[in-house]
């Protein structure tokens, strides 16, 4: 049997721009890509902070370092500039590859800058 989880995400993750004519998709800042876990043209869910949208689109590089987090097409009628998403990707995994299975989580802040990186998330209580 086959499960799906979280395979990375970059949470509060701030959007630099909205590109309507542009291929639609999803710029990130080469670097984030990478430590998150994802791949360049991997299909993501984008849940939108600031206005509860949540849509599909899929990953393209942006310049490394630049912080950039641009959503492209049809995506940028979604999100204004400056909105707070969180952009995951998930993938499936057989139960044997569970028992060594961790998420790639990354914390940015109002800048795209790192805060932390972890692959767990605390039990949330009551």
């Amino acid at each position: 049997m086959l499960s799906t989880m979280l395979k990375g995400k970059l949470h509060m993750a701030a959007v630099t721009q909205a590109e309507l004519w542009y291929d639609g998709s999803c710029a990130i800042d080469a670097d984030l890509v990478k430590l998150a876990g994802l791949r360049e043209f991997e299909q993501i869910d984008i849940y939108n902070v600031n206005n509860g949208e949540r849509f599909t689109t899929y990953v393209i590089l942006a310049e490394p370092g630049s912080g950039t987090v641009s959503m492209n097409g049809a995506a940028a009628r979604k999100v204004q500039v400056g909105d707070r998403v969180i952009i995951a990707a998930y993938a499936q995994y057989e139960e044997a590859e569970l028992a060594k299975f961790k998420p790639k989580l990354v914390y940015l802040d109002e800048r795209n800058r790192v805060e932390r990186t972890t692959n767990t998330i605390p039990v949330q209580v009551a």
